[in-house]
């Protein structure tokens, strides 16, 4: 187990734009995006591509390229990918809702690099570098389980039934 950072909304069965919740469930990783002027690809089999000063990704739900790949300037709400803060360095493209696709449902759900003291993320897995580097030489493909504890369901309150004399 390593340990991760998640949302600052915690886990959640019902993920939602802009709610800060990790959505739960498989997640598997598709693509890494790596800053190149600053570190090395890590080793993986993992599809690699370089993140550019350009590159941003939609997550306006209004907007037809919603929780997709944008080139900057964009007019619609946006994540810039090219950070100053080191968390984009390496980042890897979860598969949430990416296809299908459904407005609302959450938007960059990324892997990234975690902030000291595993600050909580918008709703991203963030892990220690060394940690991430670690698992993606040793792992071919990826994949995170995240569970939430289950839902509590409601009880109805039950009448007593009458007693017969």
């Amino acid at each position: 187990m390593l340990r991760c950072a998640i949302g600052r909304g915690g886990i959640s069965w019902r993920k939602r734009e802009g709610d800060g919740a990790t959505p739960a469930g498989r997640l598997r990783l598709l693509d890494l995006r790596v800053r190149r002027d600053r570190i090395l690809p890590p080793a993986t089999g993992v599809p690699l591509h370089t993140i550019r000063r350009g590159d941003g990704w939609c997550d306006a739900p209004d907007d037809g390229r919603y929780n997709r790949p944008v080139r900057l300037p964009a007019s619609a709400s946006h994540e810039r990918m090219w950070r100053e803060d080191h968390l984009y360095d390496v980042v890897g493209i979860l598969d949430w809702n990416i296809r299908p696709r459904a407005s609302n449902r959450g938007s960059a759900i990324f892997l990234h690099l975690a902030r000291p003291g595993y600050a909580p993320t918008e709703g991203c897995i963030a892990l220690a570098p060394n940690d991430l580097r670690r698992l993606l030489a040793a792992v071919p493909s990826p994949e995170f389980l995240v569970m939430a504890k289950p839902r509590k369901r409601r009880r109805e309150a039950i009448a007593p039934s009458p007693r017969r004399r």
